[in-house]
């Protein structure tokens, strides 16, 4: 496949094979129609030969060049698998694009100091586990780490203190740059509020700015109420301090938080999976 793409990727190739796919021709009259010397047309359609794209047969004095169409359909087929894998139902790319268009609104909205203040999300999933194993994931760093992030990425650093008064630190990379080669991918840092073991945890976290600012202050409240089959969860997510440069933050937080709560529905049961999602302005 790659001495394929290579042989068509140049453009003097690509017109003589648009040329061979209208009929067979001699590859003097290829030279003329591509307007270019016949040695490097030959060049060319050797190239091409060698890559499995043309055939070619003598007949008296010329050669007569043909193209072969299986390596192209062949070729279409594993472009058309690419496509279907981007733009499958609910994948990755989904992911992204939604994440686009909210960020453009974002930008739109972030016209000064305070801007999305008051803002406010709501997030509900009814999770497989008692209170008391879901507190543990909540406040536990090690059981945190397993679920804190967004699918695309990892936790690289993680500090939950959870006490009254207690430090949060929280830095995350890309899910694949496994030796921290790359840049991170964000940072946040916050203090714990109010903790009611197996009920209530209340905790501010700010994401950081590049240069080390804080980009906004998330205010969280998670409530936990056992059901009959394991606990409900509601947590409340308001902002304040919002800065103009926030809005690529805010514009990630309803998918981002989101998709962290499925992987908190998944470590607690596999086949968990969320009830409820909603914003409020």
């Amino acid at each position: 496949m790659d001495v394929l793409l290579t042989a068509l990727a140049d453009p003097a190739r690509w017109r003589l094979v648009s040329l061979l796919a209208e009929r067979p021709r001699p590859v003097g009259v290829l030279a003329q129609l591509a307007e270019a010397r016949q040695p490097q047309t030959t060049k060319h359609l050797q190239t091409l030969e060698r890559a499995g794209i043309v055939t070619s047969r003598r007949t008296g004095q010329r050669r007569i060049y043909a193209l072969r169409s299986e390596p192209l359909r062949e070729l279409a087929a594993a472009l058309s698998r690419l496509a279907d894998t981007a733009d499958r139902v609910g994948g990755p790319r989904e992911t992204y694009d939604r994440y686009g268009l909210s960020l453009h609104e974002e930008r739109l909205a972030a016209e000064g100091p305070g801007w999305a203040d008051g803002r406010s999300f709501g997030f509900h999933r009814s999770l497989a586990g008692q209170p008391e194993l879901v507190w543990r994931h909540l406040t536990d760093a090690s059981l945190l780490a397993r679920w804190w992030t967004p699918d695309d990425l990892r936790v690289s650093e993680l500090v939950f203190e959870a006490r009254p008064g207690g430090r949060i630190a929280h830095e995350y990379r890309d899910a694949e740059d496994t030796d921290g080669s790359d840049h991170i991918a964000g940072r946040a840092e916050g203090v714990v509020d109010e903790v009611r073991p197996y009920e209530h945890l209340a905790y501010r976290l700010s994401p950081l700015l590049p240069e080390g600012g804080r980009a906004f202050t998330a205010h969280l409240d998670l409530d936990l109420r056992p059901t009959g089959t394991g606990t409900d969860l509601e947590v409340r997510f308001r902002i304040t301090d919002s800065t103009v440069e926030s809005a690529d933050f805010i514009a990630g937080i309803e998918i981002g938080f989101g998709q962290s709560l499925d992987k908190l529905a998944a470590t607690l049961a596999p086949n968990a999976h969320d009830t409820d999602t909603r914003s409020t302005q």
